[in-house]
């Protein structure tokens, strides 16, 4: 948000009876987390089921708890503003979609509380519970339409975009990992693994968190006898119902602290060890090695493989104490992010700046900078718009394939 808006400029891009509705407003949409215990207790008991019946084999986990959430939230507003939620009226609804667009952030007057891209989410939540109970959706009404339309004209700024972690960044990430030995060590290894697969494999952050040791196959490269890791993404982004079995190849690296598949054999010794001996054989392990042996050399060439595929789905990224003990269960796609940034910070870097996406787009960027295709980049990180692999390519050279490069200045 700027000073500089106009209110009647600002007021012109919406529907007359939303700038009404508008004026009447008594209640925020930024309604106390506490204060909404009884609407989910509501929301649990009439209508979980039939939303759950509705959208559970047609959009993934998840999607269906932000739009769990943002319905709560507009079933909330509509209580605290004596209007009907379902079915809702479509003028209400546009008027709870414009009012969101003006809330600012309570630490920050100055900012937005909520992006463009989160306001159309929750009109589609507020459309599937409706089309969930049979009823018409009133974000098709023009009214709803014309509101979002004009939301998008007042935001017209840029989306801030995440940085790219390039090849430099990715290892100075990398020095910042926990010391070897135990107890930290079972992080060090986990992340370095973490840090190259989502780098060379361009993974997004849910994928990577939804990684499981049957998915992971180590193989050979049949050109030049080299090691690789075969990963297979069961659902992705892209591909919600698996059905195209999309795979990426991790070849080995050309230095061993860099190299993926070096970084999946230490750190599928550490979880055989713990699934065989439990904390304490893992502790030894620790003791014993000192994280890679000698640096310069690439355990990968004598790796044999690990019996962790074994059928029970074990997650190849699951969460570690602080006392080195590593659980069962998998690191949210959140945590992945928060893992980035963290890094970034302990390397003097912004760490608003990164996130989950800086592998994906670094790989992307990286790639583009060593000279590869936009085919190259596109198999790899399986986009299917060649438009986004060029703006990655723009990203990392500016002046290619540029005539300003001719003018002679």
């Amino acid at each position: 948000m700027t000073s500089a808006e106009d209110p009647e400029e600002i007021g012109e891009v919406l529907p007359a009876e939303v700038r009404t509705g508008l004026d009447h407003v008594a209640h925020s949409v930024l309604i106390d987390v506490a204060a909404l215990e009884a609407v989910r207790r509501r929301f649990d008991e009439e209508q979980a089921g039939a939303l759950g019946r509705y959208l559970a084999a047609a959009q993934s986990p998840n999607t269906l708890r932000a739009y769990r959430s943002d319905w709560v939230a507009f079933t909330a507003w509509c209580l605290a503003e004596g209007r009907r939620s379902l079915p809702a009226d479509p003028v209400d609804v546009a008027v709870y979609l414009a009012a969101a667009a003006d809330t600012v952030r309570e630490d920050d007057p100055h900012r937005w509380a909520l992006s463009p891209s989160t306001l159309e989410r929750k009109a589609a939540a507020i459309a599937a519970v409706h089309a969930a109970h049979g009823l018409a959706s009133p974000t098709r009404a023009d009214v709803v339409r014309m509101t979002l339309r004009g939301i998008r004209r007042r935001r017209r700024a840029r989306p801030a975009r995440k940085r790219p972690v390039l090849l430099h960044t990715l290892e100075a990430l990398l020095e910042e990992r926990p010391a070897p030995g135990h107890p930290t060590g079972a992080a060090r290894r986990r992340d370095a693994l973490l840090l190259l697969t989502g780098f060379a494999g361009a993974l997004r952050r849910s994928e990577l968190a939804a990684l499981s040791f049957d998915d992971v196959a180590v193989d050979t490269d049949p050109k030049t006898g080299e090691p690789l890791l075969l990963v297979r993404l069961a659902v992705t982004k892209t591909d919600q119902e698996a059905r195209h079995a999309q795979q990426v190849a991790l070849p080995r690296g050309r230095r061993p602290h860099t190299c993926p598949v070096c970084a999946f054999a230490a750190w599928a010794d550490l979880v055989e060890a713990q699934r065989d001996g439990g904390p304490a054989a893992v502790r030894a392990l620790l003791e014993a090695e000192s994280d890679g042996q000698d640096p310069r050399v690439h355990r990968c060439h004598v790796y044999p493989g690990t019996d962790l595929a074994d059928g029970t789905g074990r997650a190849v990224f699951p969460a570690i104490d602080r006392h080195g003990r590593i659980g069962q269960r998998a690191i949210s796609g959140r945590a992945v992010a928060e893992l980035v940034k963290r890094y970034a910070e302990r390397a003097g870097l912004d760490p608003s700046a990164f996130g989950g996406h800086s592998l994906r787009s670094g790989f992307a960027t990286q790639a583009a900078l060593g000279g590869a295709g936009d085919r190259e980049i596109m198999r790899q990180g399986r986009w299917t718009n060649a438009r986004t692999v060029h703006g990655y390519i723009r990203t990392a050279n500016p002046l290619d394939d540029n005539a300003v490069t001719r003018l002679g200045l």
